[in-house]
């Protein structure tokens, strides 16, 4: 929980990952231009204080995860959203069994979600479905620019990723988590493009497809799709931390998120460990739209209460306590002639 000026705010880390790029685990160079152009977001868009050595940014571990996120850095619960990435490290990019290990030893604070990749057609359905049973999956993460083979990136309407979101319904993993941002050396960036989105939401619309990091460099085809798409959410992880070093690029990011979508589907998340929370939670609960930038309604308490928390809570059935939840609004009453 954070406190500031009298309100109390539940947050939850949407998007955060425990991973292990140190070089025995690089499979060849693009593992390394991998971390690298993560260590180069890192280094860019944090205050100097909160900036760690490139060593200690190849691998953190469970420790000083719990220490980062829940110690210091006010977050109530985190949900892991792993990337495999087995074409660039020997034992994956993500520590599925040490990420799930610590889940499992702290279920008030840590959700696990697992990844899938339909290009592995009918042997990895087969393991989605060992996987829910086993993960108990609430969602998924999907990185559809991953390389596999000859291949480098598919699409959320591919005829087998129709399949596996057909197994999601059947096994009741709502939640569709997909990256959908900047691209990151040496991935491509049309993989990334936001555009299969639209068709993959219409045709299912019982689930929640939470496009991570907004679509960033490609917001406005963002929100245009989900404007019309209810089940589509934002996700601000890579966006947020713009707040130090372009707070009217984010100024905007936040208006336009606000202005097309609404206050219910953006969640907050500090992309760890590309960045800690503790300053995010706080700079954000402090931030407000520049008041010539006119377009844009000012934020509020009640707007910066769903984003931190409440909206992930409610997608992932979290127990907020009854504090740190929003006043019900009454329903008004209606006339009658």
């Amino acid at each position: 929980m954070y406190s500031k000026d009298g309100e109390n705010y539940y947050i939850v880390d949407a998007h955060v990952a425990l991973w292990d790029a140190r070089p025995e685990n690089q499979l060849n160079i693009h593992g390394k231009q991998f971390i690298d152009c993560f260590y180069d977001y890192h280094r860019n868009l944090s205050p100097e204080s909160e900036r760690w050595t490139y060593e200690e940014y190849l691998y953190q571990g469970g420790e000083r995860l719990l220490k980062d996120l829940f110690t210091d850095g006010y977050v109530d619960h985190a949900i892991f959203q792993p990337a495999h990435l087995g074409a660039f490290y020997r034992n994956g990019f993500g520590q599925t069994e040490e990420a799930f290990a610590l889940a499992s030893e702290h279920p008030d604070k840590l959700t696990y979600n697992h990844c899938f990749d339909p290009r592995l057609e009918q042997a990895g359905l087969d393991q989605l479905r060992r996987d829910a049973e086993r993960f108990g999956l609430k969602g998924v993460k999907l990185y559809t620019a991953e390389w596999r083979g000859d291949s480098r990136g598919y699409k959320l309407d591919d005829p087998w990723t129709y399949r596996y979101f057909e197994a999601c319904q059947e096994l009741g993993i709502r939640n569709i988590h997909i990256h959908k941002g900047p691209t990151i050396r040496p991935l491509d960036r049309d993989a990334f493009d936001v555009a299969d989105v639209d068709k993959a939401a219409t045709d299912f619309t019982d689930l929640n497809f939470v496009v991570e990091h907004c679509g960033l460099p490609r917001l406005e085809d963002f929100c245009w799709i989900a404007t019309q798409e209810p089940n589509v959410h934002a996700g601000l992880a890579v966006a947020i931390p713009f707040m130090h070093t372009r707070p009217r690029y984010f100024a905007q990011i936040i208006g336009e998120l606000l202005y097309w979508l609404d206050e219910d589907r953006i969640q907050f998340s500090s992309d760890y460990a590309l960045w800690t929370p503790r300053w995010l939670v706080e700079m954000f609960v402090d931030f407000q739209i520049p008041e010539d930038m006119t377009e844009y309604a000012p934020l509020t308490v009640a707007q910066k209460k769903k984003i931190l928390g409440l909206n992930a809570a409610a997608m992932y059935d979290l127990d907020v306590p009854d504090e740190l939840r929003l006043p019900r609004e009454e329903p008004q009453a209606v006339a009658v002639a």
